[in-house]
């Protein structure tokens, strides 16, 4: 039977994905409970012969719904052998998932790094766990860089990890550049600095690129996203050492948006 792929989930990410997949020459078809370009709204049709799914969705309650309660693609979906989680989750959740999942199904985690420009590009890096031989040119066709993590659960441990530090650095760059304003600095001047200074990160080095950079907060948005992540990351960390974690959340929920200057 020939492999047909599923990304559950087309909104930021999903839908560079899925048009890569496209692009790489996999018979991949999208799904999004929201009206989306290049995905449809039919579950039933979704998972007519649907083998891997792919799932890019927002949190725990809508991997839920995906997997077994609204699209409960689990048993609709009779062919399906293989499930990639790429969502950000707690890695808790992600573990448990395999008592929840027939055997019959492969599980592999494999939550991505890039923001939309990298999905867009086809150029995200991948973190994984569990034994991805068997998908791994549907990662590389979405990605330049995949990083083997371990066992089932450690690529979304890794992830997990990863974001929190990329959360902390987007709520202190927005920090300073606030404090730059109120005391006369330059954004370009000082964003060319922290790119060649020990200061240097991600959110900073790609300032004008990333599309949320200068995102107020939302619930629904990408810096939601990022408070989100800390949630999972809590799930996981030593009950003593969760203070800077909420405070960085707390940052997080008071920007505002940033003009270009």
């Amino acid at each position: 039977m020939a492999d047909i792929v599923g990304v559950a989930g087309c909104g930021r990410m999903g839908a560079g994905m899925l048009a890569n997949l496209q692009k790489g020459g996999f018979d991949a078809r999208g799904f999004d409970i929201r009206p989306r370009p290049g995905a449809g709204q039919d579950i039933s049709a979704f998972c007519d012969g649907l083998t891997t799914l792919i799932t890019v969705v927002r949190d725990a309650v809508e991997t839920d719904a995906v997997l077994f309660d609204d699209q409960a693609i689990v048993t609709a979906a009779p062919d399906l052998h293989t499930i990639i989680i790429c969502s950000t989750l707690s890695p808790n959740y992600v573990k448990a998932l395999r008592s929840r999942v027939p055997s019959r199904i492969a599980l592999i985690d494999a939550p991505m790094s890039g923001a939309k420009v990298r999905a867009d590009a086809g150029t995200l890096t991948f973190m994984t766990g569990g034994d991805t031989s068997a998908v791994l040119p549907l990662l590389q066709a979405m990605g330049t860089v995949i990083h083997d993590m371990g066992g089932y659960g450690a690529g979304m441990t890794a992830k997990v990890l990863n974001n929190l530090l990329a959360a902390s650095n987007t709520a202190m760059t927005r920090l300073v550049l606030d404090w730059a304003d109120a005391a006369g600095v330059a954004e370009d001047k000082l964003l060319a600095l922290i790119h060649t200074a020990s200061g240097q990160n991600w959110l900073a080095s790609g300032f004008n690129d990333i599309e949320f950079a200068r995102d107020g907060f939302a619930p629904d948005n990408t810096i939601g996203i990022l408070v989100k992540d800390i949630d999972a990351a809590l799930d996981i960390a030593p009950d003593d050492q969760t203070d800077l974690l909420r405070a960085t959340q707390a940052t997080l929920k008071t920007l505002a948006p940033r003009t270009r200057p």
